[in-house]
């Protein structure tokens, strides 16, 4: 995508963390913006903010996991604005613990915003740019779905997420070969992040109720949330920076969107051991310090 001014970008999760950045930059860019977000009231709080500084934008509140209010935001989008050109299907939640443990509440919380919500964003709104493109030779779409490095690795107590993040990779790859049959004018990326500071570890503030299991997390789901709390405060990468990365790559029409290159070298490690048929190497050898962690705290 060579040009961003006046086109239209929709995004999920844009009350924080990523989507909120990639909603600045978008605004900084003079894009309109349709943003969508389960949390009302911070989702208002971006879009003043935005409208403060001059940008055209709605908000609707948006659960991810429903097909119909997913639906509703494309409906909104094309009524106010008249098409959309960038997607960003970027909400996400975290859940952690022993993968046995996590509850069926659990997995259909986690794949529900995860992975469903990435389903009804391509299922939706890809129509819709295609229709654009042919009727435009000049439009121009693209689509970024937020997966993780989790899509790329397997942690130990992160199973939920890590199927989910792969589940979202697995879907991106597709979305991109089935594209390159039938236009040259959408395109889409997968971004990867590895630990950032979001506030993704706080994401079980807002889980339906329907989908809170009334047990209360076992031990290896609270180790696993104080671990990963730990991880992304301390990150060094913020999501602005994740957003300006984003950008250059959709303009870059670069699929693969990486923020930490370093990491790549226990995916290379981990692909390397399937075609070789090893057994899974540990993603913890270069940090024995964590896995000694890890392993205390669980068996404690």
């Amino acid at each position: 995508m060579n040009r961003f001014e006046n086109r239209v970008a929709v995004i999920t999760g844009a009350a924080s963390g990523f989507g909120k950045a990639f909603a600045e930059k978008a605004a900084d860019l003079g894009m309109r913006l349709a943003l969508a977000d389960i949390q009302a009231e911070a989702l208002e709080t971006v879009v003043n903010g935005l409208k403060a500084r001059g940008a055209e934008v709605i908000g609707l509140r948006t659960d991810v996991s429903s097909p119909a209010q997913v639906q509703a935001l494309a409906d909104a989008a094309l009524e106010q604005f008249g098409a959309v050109h960038l997607l960003f299907n970027n909400a996400g939640v975290l859940a952690g613990g022993l993968v046995w443990e996590n509850s069926e509440k659990d997995w259909e919380w986690v794949l529900g915003v995860n992975v469903r919500s990435v389903i009804h964003g391509v299922r939706i709104f890809t129509p819709l740019m295609l229709a654009a493109a042919a009727e435009d030779p000049d439009y121009e779409g693209h689509i970024v779905n937020t997966a993780s490095m989790a899509g790329l690795l397997n942690a130990p107590t992160l199973g939920a997420y890590n199927l989910s993040k792969q589940a979202v990779v697995s879907l991106s790859e597709t979305l991109y070969q089935d594209l390159a049959l039938v236009s040259g004018q959408v395109h889409c990326s997968v971004l990867c992040p590895y630990f950032v500071p979001t506030g993704i570890s706080q994401s079980a503030r807002n889980r339906p109720d329907e989908l809170v299991d009334g047990n209360g997390p076992t031990h290896s789901q609270q180790v696993a949330l104080a671990q990963n709390q730990k991880a992304t405060h301390s990150a060094k990468v913020s999501a602005e920076q994740i957003a300006e990365l984003t950008f250059e790559a959709v303009r870059q029409r670069r699929f693969y969107i990486y923020s930490h290159p370093r990491a790549m070298g226990a995916v290379r490690e981990r692909f390397e051991a399937m075609v070789e048929q090893r057994n899974p190497p540990d993603p913890y050898a270069g940090h024995p310090e964590l896995r000694a962690r890890l392993v205390a705290a669980l068996r404690d």
